[in-house]
């Protein structure tokens, strides 16, 4: 358990966070073993996040819903027309699909990450298997950061996005639907204020 201090309208407030070694994890602080490319001789991965897991539900309940449909053929008879091999080939390209779905959004959601180095942060937008874009910007060119987070779900999974802007030609940063925001906007704040000294 690790505790990081903020302060809330002049009082200070803890912010508790566990840390979790599980590599499927969407907020790991000090992750050991994890590099990423364009990564500088000396730069140290302070933070990694991805989008909170309960963001994946969208395409998790249609997935299953998906993977169960085939069920349904004994009730709607939309392929008993086709000879028994056609039926069962039919099906299992359907699996194949569902399969391929499931998979894609899997990627995408876990390759889709947001990094925090001592020296920059780094946010690396996967949309598919050959297309990526990746933005940076150096921590001593961070102006503002922002919270925002609003709703009854984000409150109770504690998740939202951490709006960074930045000056000059560098872009503006967005990590959406981030675990405990308040913990990331500290150590931006801090880092700011280690990179000022």
């Amino acid at each position: 358990m690790i505790e990081i201090y903020t302060a809330k309208q002049g009082q200070e407030e803890k912010v508790k966070i566990s840390q979790n070694p599980n590599p499927l994890s969407a907020f790991v602080l000090n992750p050991a073993g994890v590099k990423f490319e364009n990564q500088e001789q000396g730069e140290k991965i302070i933070l990694l996040l991805r989008k909170h897991w309960i963001t994946n539900l969208t395409w998790i309940i249609p997935a299953i819903l998906l993977l169960f449909a085939p069920l349904m053929l004994r009730f709607i008879p939309l392929i008993d027309f086709l000879p028994l091999r056609y039926q069962l080939m039919a099906i299992i390209l359907w699996y194949l699909l569902v399969a391929s779905f499931i998979l894609e959004r899997f990627l995408t959601w876990f390759f889709n990450a947001y990094i925090i180095t001592n020296e920059r942060l780094v946010d690396i937008d996967f949309f598919n298997l050959i297309y990526k874009q990746v933005a940076e910007a150096k921590i001593d060119r961070i102006q503002d950061t922002t919270l925002r987070m609003g709703g009854v779900v984000r409150a109770m999974f504690n998740f939202g996005d951490v709006l960074v802007q930045t000056a000059g030609a560098e872009p503006n940063l967005e990590f959406e639907d981030v675990p405990n925001p308040d913990a990331v906007m500290q150590i931006l704040q801090s880092l700011k204020t280690q990179e000022e000294k």
